[in-house]
């Protein structure tokens, strides 16, 4: 049962003026599928974009606690993403942050900033050719309650740790401005409990947002984070980020279903583990050509602690593979294929949504719904027992259900589901 102070919030989101993003990315689209998703805070997307923008302030309402409502009451937070691309320590650097500012006042100046540094109107995340250094300093001499987190941290193109650009530390990226960073973001190919291999990222708080690209409920809030708060307010969220009070979990995918996990190649089918690579000296088999090192192996890297090493204050999480994925996998077909939207809306229908299928039904009641296969498929990937086959170098990950055999299953022998009947 969920309670009553518990909020999901997924605040990485971008709009329809984001490059590579679906162009039905609307504010309505997003609060419909959130609320099916079971999600109840999002980020805005691209604010500084002016077409987003005038989107914004047609469709939400600010409150006095710095929170953007729609008619209907659903919440987003001030948030956009920007590209930082430059050269520090002898090297070309490509940085994702994330900004989130705590009103309309002061997201109108992180605007008028940024414009400042290029153009606003082309890319709903926008590029500039400044440091992380710089910009942190820059956004909090406007003001201290802006908060700034490297997003997906580990992405080897464009996270802080990143193979191809990325720095060692939080201290080497930032420098003097180190201070002002409190968290920093899993991404899809690495969790927290990878991320706790690294004692120098122990005072940092792990966090967990999808980066959607769509509206649709595998991709929105695949990855989230949960606040317990009394009260939803801009304040109440920063401080949770900051001090940890109030942050209650986190919601992963498995890091293998992330795009970068392994280090491998993606145009020849060919990945390997961080040991395989280094005999490799990091050369493809196929085509001689450099391998794409993974979030994994750069982990492997940096890491000063052996697997499974678990801090004291360390925030729990869940791995799940979203509803879709799941059902596609047991169809043999895709996530967004008509049989799939047939067996998910009846599930959503009879739960009310997403979140309450994978994490709290029971199996009486997935039976009465599904068949036993899917309530079993279910209640597996809640334990997080999901077999994958690791995503590289820009291919996602496959989750791999086996053949499930009576005398498997978890259900109770002699229930039926509903798909047995049919």
């Amino acid at each position: 049962m969920k309670k009553d102070n518990e909020i999901f919030a997924d605040l990485q989101i971008h709009s329809k003026y984001a490059r590579a993003t679906s162009k039905n990315i609307s504010i309505e689209n997003l609060e419909k599928y959130a609320r099916i998703k079971g999600l109840d805070l999002l980020g805005i997307g691209d604010f500084q974009h002016p077409l987003r923008r005038k989107e914004i302030d047609e469709k939400l309402k600010e409150d006095a606690f710095g929170i953007l409502r729609t008619k209907t009451g659903f919440p987003f937070i001030w948030q956009t993403e920007v590209s930082l691309m430059f050269s520090q320590g002898g090297k070309r650097r490509a940085v994702h942050l994330l900004i989130f500012a705590p009103n309309t006042k002061i997201a109108d100046k992180i605007t008028s900033y940024l414009g400042s540094k290029g153009r606003l109107d082309y890319d709903g995340r926008p590029i500039f050719g400044i440091t992380c250094r710089d910009l942190v300093k820059d956004l909090k001499d406007i003001d201290d309650k802006i908060e700034i987190i490297p997003a997906h941290a580990w992405t080897p193109w464009f996270g802080l740790f990143g193979s191809q650009s990325g720095f060692n530390s939080v201290e080497e990226c930032f420098l003097d401005q180190s201070k002002h960073i409190y968290a920093i973001e899993t991404g899809l190919s690495s969790d927290p409990a990878m991320n706790w291999r690294l004692s120098k990222l122990d005072k940092y708080t792990i966090l967990s947002n999808s980066d959607a690209h769509s509206f649709w409920p595998h991709r929105l809030g695949r990855e989230a984070t949960v606040f317990e708060l009394e009260e939803l307010s801009y304040d109440n969220i920063i401080k949770a980020i900051r001090t940890r009070k109030g942050l209650k979990e986190t919601i992963e995918v498995s890091p293998l279903f992330g795009k970068y996990h392994l280090t491998g190649h993606r145009n020849c089918n060919f990945s390997c583990s961080p040991e395989e690579a280094k005999k490799l000296n990091w050369i493809c088999p196929v085509c001689k050509k450099k391998l794409t090192i993974g979030v994994e192996e750069r982990i492997e890297e940096l890491a000063d602690r052996p697997i499974g090493y678990k801090p004291k204050n360390a925030i729990p999480f869940k791995a799940l593979i979203p509803l879709q994925e799941l059902l596609a996998v047991l169809l043999k077909t895709s996530a967004t294929s008509k049989r799939v939207w047939t067996e998910y809306n009846k599930l959503i229908e009879r739960f009310g949504n997403e979140f309450n299928i994978l994490l709290r039904a029971s199996s009486e009641e997935l039976n009465e719904v599904v068949s036993i296969k899917t309530t079993d498929a279910i209640l597996t990937n809640r334990d997080g027992k999901v077999k994958i086959k690791g995503g590289f170098d820009g291919q996602y990950g496959i989750p791999i259900l086996e053949t499930l055999d009576e005398k498997d299953l978890k259900v109770k022998k002699g229930q039926k589901g509903l798909g047995d009947f049919m």
